[in-house]
């Protein structure tokens, strides 16, 4: 129990990567409406056909870009004075965003349009449209915008998993009504993760220029693909200084896809708590010092059920290298429940193989208390000797991060009985702020206890 607490830890601080300075990257509630839409399909390039010195010619690709790059402004109508019905447009936010599908669906930050009261896109003719919300991943900093137009140029999605390390690349932004403006430079890093909270990201780095007016700007390739939405930038001073990090265009697709399809983003996951290869104690033996190791395989998730387990070292998922938790995280953000992937593991000195269909991810983050939580098994039921409850994921504060609660069953909230996220959720939306509350827990030992927070 000593070995597996310690290594916990380990788990909990490790796959953080701080670049320090100022993030720029907001999370805001997310704000759903389902409708039936379809991207267009991704068509690679025929690289026989582009000219042999493409490589150098950036020029097509900003041809390609800058005019499905739009400028997003999020503003309100307020009154001028309190004696008068007289409004004035006041700025909220702004930022870029970039035209995917002819008919005018519109993919950009989070950050841009959070807290929305009315947005206006200007294309970089100057023609200007108000838009609509579709919906929001404020996990990834991504939102689907829809403006009522047709025949636009849009930008087609290209294959981040292809894109290389040194590989050009430009940032098209459409900044502070200035038309679109572009920026060249190379991808510096892949699943890079900023450590901005307790989520493993996974950007792509470029060093080409991204300032605050660019975010939700598309980052393109040479042959005019977008590989990715300019996101964030780490900063002292707010302002760029040589790093810009993109989602790349593979994972925001899928996000757009599901909000298009199913109303929300459908999360898959393999089922499994690790750490990185390289940050396991020596006295585990590890022979590798790249990969995931697993600690624990979550009971009834698809891990468990295609047989992998505690110990092994997870090396490549669908041929994919996998060296650290972002590259794992990464690819698993592109896929969706149900889908079916083969993971490669170092088990006893050996490699094997396993075919994994992923699990819907489905968690409830209770942030008045500090916790996060998901549906518990029947099997985890059993084990505590309870009847219903949802299982504690992680602590959300430094302070129930110390807790070490993971696994615990929550079997009421305010004396209410919970046996889904959905409970839990229909509990704490009807609960007025600051008022105390009471959450009665069962331990993984079994033990029964009951809490009360007040504010």
């Amino acid at each position: 129990m000593k070995k597996y607490v310690g290594f916990l830890m380990i788990s909990l601080l490790s796959g953080v990567l701080t670049l320090g300075g100022y993030i720029l990257f907001v999370d805001e509630d997310a704000v759903f409406v389902q409708e039936n839409r379809t991207i267009p399909a991704y068509t690679p390039v025929n690289m026989n056909s582009l000219p042999a010195d493409a490589n150098a010619d950036f020029t097509e690709a900003a041809n390609k870009s800058v005019n499905a790059v739009v400028h997003v402004k999020n503003v309100a109508a307020v009154r001028t004075s309190p004696f008068s019905s007289a409004t004035s447009q006041v700025l909220r936010g702004a930022g870029s965003g970039v035209i995917i599908s002819p008919d005018g669906y519109i993919v950009t930050n989070n950050h841009v349009i959070q807290n929305a009261n009315r947005l206006q896109v200007t294309l970089n003719n100057n023609q200007n449209y108000m838009a609509e919300v579709i919906g929001t991943d404020p996990k990834s900093d991504i939102a689907l915008l829809k403006i009522d137009a047709e025949d636009l140029d849009y930008l087609p999605f290209g294959d981040s998993d292809n894109a290389r390390i040194g590989e050009w690349v430009l940032a098209v932004g459409n900044p502070f009504n200035l038309t679109s403006t572009v920026t060249a430079g190379i991808i510096s890093a892949k699943s890079r993760d900023l450590g901005m909270d307790e989520n493993i990201s996974s950007f792509i780095q470029t060093d080409a220029a991204v300032n605050p007016g660019n975010s939700g700007g598309a980052l393109v390739n040479i042959y005019g693909e977008l590989i990715g939405i300019n996101t964030a930038i780490t900063s002292q001073t707010g302002t760029y200084v040589g790093y810009a990090f993109a989602v790349p265009s593979n994972n925001a697709r899928k996000i757009v896809e599901d909000i298009l399809e199913y109303g929300d983003v459908q999360q898959g996951i393999l089922g499994i708590r690790g750490v990185q290869a390289a940050s396991v104690p020596s006295d585990y033996d590890i022979t590798v010092s790249e990969g995931v190791y697993i600690d624990e395989v979550e009971q009834g998730s698809g891990a468990e059920k295609a047989g992998l387990r505690s110990g092994d070292v997870i090396q490549k998922i669908d041929n994919v290298k996998i060296r650290k938790f972002a590259d794992l995280t990464g690819y698993i953000g592109s896929k969706r429940p149900n889908d079916i992937v083969t993971v490669e593991v170092i088990r006893d000195g050996n490699p094997r193989e396993f075919d994994v269909k992923l699990t819907k991810y489905e968690v409830y983050q209770i942030k008045a208390i500090g916790l996060e939580v998901t549906n518990a098994t029947p099997e985890e039921l059993r084990e505590r000797n309870v009847e219903n409850g949802v299982k504690i994921t992680r602590g959300l504060t430094p302070q129930m991060q110390n807790e070490q609660l993971y696994g615990t069953i929550i079997t009421a909230i305010d004396n209410i009985p919970v046996s889904s996220v959905g409970d839990v959720e229909k509990i704490m939306k009807k609960r007025s702020a600051g008022e105390p509350i009471s959450v009665t827990f069962v331990t993984p030992d079994g033990e029964k206890q009951k809490y009360v927070w007040r504010r």
